[in-house]
Parts: C-alpha cells; sequence; structure tokens
C-alpha cells in the first residue's frame, strides 16, 4: 500500500456563503423584474391586440402579394437602391477625416491636454445622441428634399459614432512602439503616425465596414423624412395604398442590404486574416 493509499481522506469543506452577496443578487433581480413590469405597462405590451389584429395584417398582405415587378416600378426601385448605396457611401467616407481627428483628440494616448480630451468627448457624444433622422430633418429645412441632407445627417452622426470606435481602439492598443519612440524623442504626431495608427490600422478599417454596412441600412430610414432614395419610393408607395409596389421596393432593399452585409464581412475577414498572418 503506497503512501498516498494511505493517506487519510479529508472532507471537502463546504462553500462558505455570503448572505450579503446572496441578498445583494435577490435585491438586484427584483429590480430587474421590477423595471420590465413597469416597462410592459408603459408599452402596452398586449399579445392578445396582436392576435385580435391578424385580419388586418391578412389584408395588407394580400394586398402585397404578389409584388409589382413591372419594370415601370422595378427601374426606378433599382436607381434608388443605387442613390440609397450612394448614401451610405459618401456618409462613411466623409467622415473619416473628422472621425480621425476626434479620435486622436479623444484617446488618453494622444489628446495633447485633458481640456482637449474632454472637449472632443463632448462632441463625440453630442453627435451621437442626436439621432440621424433628427439630423436630417435639420438639413431637409436646409437644403430642401433630395439625397444630401441624407448624406450630411449621416456624416454628423458617423462621426460621432466611429470618432468614439476608433478612440476606444486606439486606447486599447499595444503600448510597445508607442513608448519605443517616444523615448527615442518623437513627439506626439509622429507616435501617433508611424506607430500607433499602423497597428491598429486593421481594428479602424475593420469598424469602418461595419459603420458602412450600418449606414446603408439607416440611409433606407431616412428617405422616408425626405432624404431621397428607396425609402423615398417605400414611403410614397404606402402613402398612395400601392402595397404590391411596396413590396417591390422592399425585396429590392433585402437584396441591396444582403449584399452589402456580404461584402462588409469578406473585407471584415480579410483584413483579420491578415492581421493573424
Amino acid at each position: 500500500m503506497t503512501a498516498v493509499d494511505g493517506a487519510r481522506r479529508l472532507p471537502v469543506p463546504p462553500k462558505p456563503r455570503r448572505p450579503k452577496a446572496l441578498a445583494l443578487g435577490w435585491a438586484l433581480t427584483a429590480l430587474v423584474v421590477a423595471v420590465h413590469v413597469v416597462a410592459w405597462d408603459a408599452t402596452e405590451v398586449s399579445f392578445g391586440a396582436l392576435a385580435d389584429g391578424w385580419r388586418g395584417m391578412a389584408d395588407f398582405l394580400g394586398e402585397a402579394v404578389p409584388p409589382d415587378l413591372s419594370w415601370q416600378v422595378l427601374g426606378p426601385s433599382l436607381e434608388s437602391a443605387l442613390v440609397t448605396l450612394w448614401i451610405g457611401l459618401l456618409g462613411t467616407t466623409l467622415s473619416v477625416p473628422f472621425s480621425l481627428a476626434l479620435a486622436l483628440l479623444a484617446a488618453r494616448g494622444t489628446a495633447p491636454s485633458t481640456w482637449a480630451y474632454q472637449a472632443a468627448r463632448s462632441v463625440l457624444s453630442f453627435l451621437r445622441a442626436v439621432p440621424d433622422v433628427v439630423f436630417a430633418l435639420i438639413f431637409v429645412t436646409a437644403v430642401g428634399l433630395g439625397p444630401f441632407p441624407g448624406v450630411l445627417a449621416l456624416v454628423c452622426h458617423n462621426v460621432g459614432v466611429m470618432g468614439k470606435l476608433w478612440a476606444e481602439a486606439l486606447e486599447d492598443a499595444d503600448p510597445g512602439p508607442s513608448l519605443a519612440l517616444r523615448t527615442a524623442g518623437a513627439n506626439r504626431v509622429q507616435v501617433a503616425a508611424h506607430a500607433l495608427l499602423p497597428s491598429v490600422r486593421p481594428q479602424l478599417a475593420g469598424l469602418l465596414m461595419y459603420r458602412f454596412d450600418v449606414n446603408v441600412r439607416s440611409s433606407l430610414v431616412l428617405g422616408l423624412v425626405g432624404a431621397g432614395g428607396i425609402g423615398f419610393l417605400i414611403n410614397q408607395s404606402i402613402k398612395l395604398f400601392k402595397f404590391d409596389e411596396m413590396l417591390t421596393h422592399i425585396l429590392v432593399v433585402v437584396v441591396l442590404v444582403v449584399a452589402v452585409d456580404r461584402l462588409s464581412a469578406a473585407v471584415r475577414r480579410r483584413l483579420s486574416e491578415g492581421d493573424h498572418a
């Protein structure tokens, strides 16, 4: 018999209970449940009302199916879908210089001072807090109906979102190369240009493609408020009760969104593979 076999087996001590942690867990659970009850009542959620309205939904779908695939409807739909794509593209690319400048000011490692950091963060928070639809309504009143106010709205909102994402990517970057350049006497601009930005370039490009995907989807909604694109045709079809034309536009939207999503995913995957290579 070995010493291990002859050793006395000691019982496993019970896991100590923490009354305070247990009470806190139950309190948080009760709070979450209470908040959901209040939200349920405030939003008037009723599955009964949804079940009672099945006839209206059936009538709506009956008027929409089959879609009107005549060239008189499909042609303008495809043309407007391209306009929607261009709105999302310009809304993304035109925001790049502003997003990058604010991201460098809003990152702790590249901000020249505390007040510049706080000011940049405040600007990004404001642009991010105002919905792109609100920006679109403002620019529609300024420059009129059409795709241009949609582009301006996406630029403003995207600067806030992408600037924050890029600032966080810069703060999470490997500090080694930047520290080496600072030790060699490089200033902030040189550190950012030659060490920081090259090290996070795949992350920045991936976030840019993600925002392009989101902006194309957002440009559909902006068309509903007069900012051009295929969303404007969908709104017109609904107002004129031409639901078969509306379904045609929606099908075109589905094709457009899937194509942009596949393109964005392929680019992000290629960037990720290049980063790990």
